[in-house]
């Protein structure tokens, strides 16, 4: 059951690491024109971090 939680745990993690960077893309980099679909907006950026970040950090399945 433990595991269950951890796995969980994880996937959160990753989902708040995701979104500060993409936020941080957009604050530090970002795309001041508005042509760049993701950048150009702080809440795209933020939901595709997110998403990146829910992929690089949800664990493996165990077997």
């Amino acid at each position: 059951m433990l595991i269950k939680y951890k796995k969980w745990l994880l996937a959160s993690i990753g989902i708040l690491v995701g979104g500060v960077a993409g936020w941080s893309f957009w604050y530090y980099i970002g795309c001041e024109s508005g042509t760049c679909p993701i950048t150009s907006n702080p809440y795209r950026s933020m939901a595709y971090g997110a998403v990146m970040g829910l992929l690089l950090f949800w664990p493996e399945r165990s077997e």
